[in-house]
């Protein structure tokens, strides 16, 4: 373990990404130029990339000298500072939590993609259950801190920030807007989404209290950093929409007639007034349900809104260089859990939040004799 304050002394984290795929693989590339992280290994599911080296599984062109592995104990026994666990969850909330506590307990530190409702678990987790996350971060003097884009920084740091302006809240509104057709995430899309499916169908995503389970935590965040309680349980809206044509997506087909859009509302009330609100706009197609929200400059978005006084609007856009909204958004999910390491690493034992986490910034990270090195 890393005791606080040594990262300053220049001596680098040492790092294990959790697994290769959409988000794994950009948290690779990202250690890779952070001067203030070493990457000592990287665990992957798949026998067929045992054995890889992580620049080759990363993309990048050029090998890091470290071999991925399927050997869970092996890496342990690096005794890594920390682990950047991008393994999928969504599909296996319970199996991932107990990965985590074990994590934990074994002395590592730990930034995780999910599960998201870790983001901020009070009033969704059972107290048995953040309680074994207490006990064991303090067994191992290790911290775990679950974090993003969504849920995350576009709706727990950015919305709170903005707040720091007003004079009178009347609601906070976070919202995610965007096209899905260049997405891979095939689990997500057509398990959970529901996308391409008969509109009948009911993924278990839409069935009540599901939702609050998945971005409650976000609205429950803004509440707690806003020093209000909210009503209890939060509204859950939603509106499922079918494509009016065939669509071809990277993750999967949409007929039309089956689900190709969806708008849904987490809503956090006070005395029956919405006053905390997490949004998604999510189309298979960029022209699909024109009547909804759009990015105003097309993909896709993160928009914060706070009315009151004064009416705020911020609008959060990213493309990455050489792809879309889609792969960018994974290089900034990637990136938060990254650039989070060192005060994750100086934080008290337990779960943290991004409330107790200091300012997380690209320190380090600015490019040196031409902007793409």
């Amino acid at each position: 373990m890393v005791t606080p304050g040594s990262t300053e002394r220049g001596t680098p984290l040492k790092v294990v990404v959790w697994s290769t795929g959409t988000v794994g693989r950009h948290a690779i590339a990202g250690i890779d130029r952070h001067p203030d992280l070493d990457l000592v290994g990287v665990w992957v599911s798949d026998p067929a990339k045992d054995g890889k080296d992580a620049g080759e599984l990363a993309g990048l062109g050029r090998t890091l000298g470290v071999e991925a592995t399927t050997d869970r104990d092996a890496l342990l026994a690096l005794r890594p500072d920390a682990i950047v666990h991008a393994a999928m969850t969504d599909d296996r909330v319970f199996e991932a939590l107990e990965d985590l506590i074990g994590f934990l307990e074994a002395g590592v530190n730990v930034v995780s993609s999910g599960p998201v409702l870790l983001q901020w678990p009070a009033g969704i987790l059972p107290p048995e259950m953040l309680e074994r996350i207490t006990k064991a971060g303090e067994s191992g003097n290790a911290s775990l801190h679950v974090n993003g884009i969504d849920p995350g920084f576009a709706n727990d740091v950015l919305p709170l920030s903005l707040t720091s302006l007003s004079q009178r809240i009347d609601e906070v509104r976070v919202q995610e807007i965007a096209d899905y057709s260049t997405y891979y995430q095939p689990v997500v899309m057509r398990d959970i989404f529901g996308f391409g499916q008969p509109l009948e169908e009911r993924p278990m995503l839409w069935e009540p209290g599901v939702l609050s389970m998945a971005w409650g935590s976000v609205v429950r965040q803004i509440a707690a950093g806003l020093g209000i309680t909210l009503d209890e349980p939060l509204t859950e809206n939603v509106d499922r929409r079918p494509a009016e044509r065939d669509v071809e997506t990277a993750s999967v087909n949409v007929r039309a007639g089956t689900m190709g859009a969806v708008r849904f509302e987490v809503v956090g009330k006070v005395d029956g007034v919405p006053r905390v609100v997490l949004e998604h706009v999510t189309r298979t197609a960029e022209d699909q349900v024109p009547e909804w929200p759009t990015p105003k400059d097309g993909g896709g978005c993160y928009r914060v809104v706070v009315t009151g006084e004064p009416v705020m609007e911020l609008e959060l856009t990213h493309r990455g260089e050489h792809g879309d909204h889609n792969v960018s958004g994974m290089i900034v999910t990637a990136q938060r859990l990254v650039n989070a390491v060192p005060a994750v690493v100086d934080a008290t034992p337990g779960l943290v939040t991004a409330l107790d986490l200091p300012l997380v910034t690209g320190r380090g990270l600015v490019a040196t004799g031409g902007a793409s090195e």
